[in-house]
């Protein structure tokens, strides 16, 4: 992962945006005929890829956050 990049997008998001970015591929390329089908086939890739890395750029203009998580010291 880049080290400037900071994940903004929670596990459980990322497997709903993963899943769904695969069915929205298949969905536009392999189902959907002309302009419209590509559409959907393109936003299938970018849901995918915000899933996979983990960092969604709309968020950021949203200024949404992971919350972050407390450390537990157990001494």
């Amino acid at each position: 992962m880049c080290p400037f990049i900071v994940r903004n997008v929670s596990e459980t998001e990322r497997i709903i945006r993963a899943v769904l970015g695969i069915f929205g591929m298949l969905l536009g390329f392999l189902f959907i005929q002309g302009t419209v089908g590509t559409l959907v086939g393109v936003l299938g890739v970018l849901v995918f890829i915000t899933g996979a890395v983990g960092w969604c750029g709309i968020y950021v203009l949203l200024k949404r956050e992971l919350p972050v998580e407390e450390v537990s010291s157990e001494e």
